[in-house]
């Protein structure tokens, strides 16, 4: 097998693909252009979207050419795959400033420079709005809607399942400009391979059926399985919600905690889809005889490396250790929340802090907590849920120290 394809398998990654046997062919022949779409209808990818973009980097580094194409036109859509209702419709502001933060993201993981190591493909950065938002759609269905045949679509599992709960005429649609995504990027670019989720199965084998028709080269689709935790969890979710790329939406101490603390069953695994870590080396964590806290903490640091930084995560790593040594000398990577002077000599509640926090949604819900024994303020447990902090409890650097239960932490800083 092609030695870029055996990786993807060794890895973890790979459900199905068209034609293993001529994708290897192809592959050994010289480097592919593949392409990978991206769906803007939020500004940020959570860590369960990421899986196709690290496979996307291995097909980089044995020398295929990546295309990362933001849905720009199919955003202003929504695509029904794998969703059980019609997503929200966006405006073309809100989908071209949501493209542009997704751009930035997929530079975390894939090489974009023109300068790439010997050896590797180049990867380039497309956006399908520049071919989709002016079609005319007397030709559009002329040239390309004629070659699709509803009743295969209707065959497909993810339009199956909608139908019983409501399919839109415009999501129907959805299938037709992503085969035309697919047709564009090979007569434009080459372009012989789509990747994407399990999901995505239906909509690249019609855009490789699309190409066929209209006297193209074999083309081929390549799916990666959906990543669940050990524990049942769906992938990239927390207590606390999405485990976003944005630090905005998820504080980079958060997103290493949640690497830190996934199921002991998930942690090989992990390394393997989430990191760039060797298989040898991966393979001395699985040693049974190793702490297994060990292997949390290198992948909780490699994967926070990847998408903040290595500072970042120095940081994220080091405040983690000395939370939970007692010792925290350096807080710079623990969550924090601005509250002003005048908020504190008022005093402010513990829940509405606690809530204020992220530690979780409802007053209520942290008066469970704190009735629970949950709750600390500067290494002080509190059961009186009409607890109010106040200026008396900053220390000399104006922080107040907040804890939730075992694992969160956020520091209360007193603005300038």
């Amino acid at each position: 097998m092609n030695k870029g394809l055996q990786v993807l398998f060794d890895r973890g990654f790979v459900k199905d693909c068209t034609d293993l046997d001529q994708l290897s062919d192809l592959m050994d022949k010289g480097p592919v252009t593949f392409y990978l779409g991206v769906d803007p209808s939020g500004s940020s990818m959570h860590v369960g979207h990421t899986v196709p973009v690290y496979a996307m980097r291995h097909l980089q580094e044995s020398g295929n050419n990546p295309i990362a194409l933001v849905g720009g036109g199919t955003g202003l859509i929504g695509d029904p795959s794998g969703k059980t209702e019609m997503r929200k419709l966006l405006t073309v502001e809100q989908i071209q400033q949501n493209a542009e933060a997704l751009k930035k993201q997929f530079s975390r993981i894939v090489n974009f420079s023109d300068d790439v190591p010997e050896g590797w493909g180049h990867a380039v950065l497309r956006n399908n709005a520049d071919w989709l938002v002016n079609l005319n759609y007397i030709e559009f269905l002329r040239d390309i809607g004629r070659y699709f045949s509803v009743n295969r679509m209707l065959t497909f599992e993810g339009t199956k399942q909608r139908l019983e709960r409501g399919l839109s005429f415009i999501e129907f649609n959805y299938q037709l400009l992503q085969s035309y995504d697919f047709y564009m990027l090979n007569k434009n670019e080459g372009c012989r391979l789509q990747i994407g989720g399990a999901d995505q199965w239906g909509n690249i084998v019609a855009g490789i059926d699309l190409i066929n028709r209209m006297d193209g080269p074999q083309c081929f689709g390549l799916t990666f399985n959906l990543i669940m935790r050990a524990d049942g969890k769906k992938m990239g979710k927390s207590e606390k919600g999405a485990i976003f790329l944005d630090s905005n939406l998820c504080s980079v101490y958060d997103f290493y905690q949640y690497w830190r603390n996934v199921p002991d069953d998930d942690v090989i695994k992990f390394m393997k889809l989430f990191t760039f870590m060797s298989l040898d080396e991966i393979a001395e964590y699985a040693d049974p005889k190793r702490n297994i806290n060990e292997a949390k903490e290198r992948l909780a640091y490699e994967q926070t490396a990847i998408i903040h930084g290595q500072e970042e995560a120095e940081k994220a790593r080091h405040a983690a250790r000395a939370l939970f040594s007692g010792e925290v000398v350096n807080r710079e990577g623990i969550p924090s929340l601005s509250v002003t002077k005048e908020e504190l000599e008022n005093g402010i509640g513990l829940l509405s802090a606690m809530v204020r926090a992220a530690f979780c949604k409802s007053n209520s819900e942290a008066r469970t907590i704190v009735m629970q024994g949950g709750a600390e303020v500067n290494g002080v447990r509190i059961s009186d849920p009409r607890h109010t902090i106040t200026l008396n409890d900053a220390d000399e650097r104006g922080e107040i120290m907040l804890k939730s239960g075992k694992k969160k932490f956020c520091r209360l800083v007193i603005a300038d």
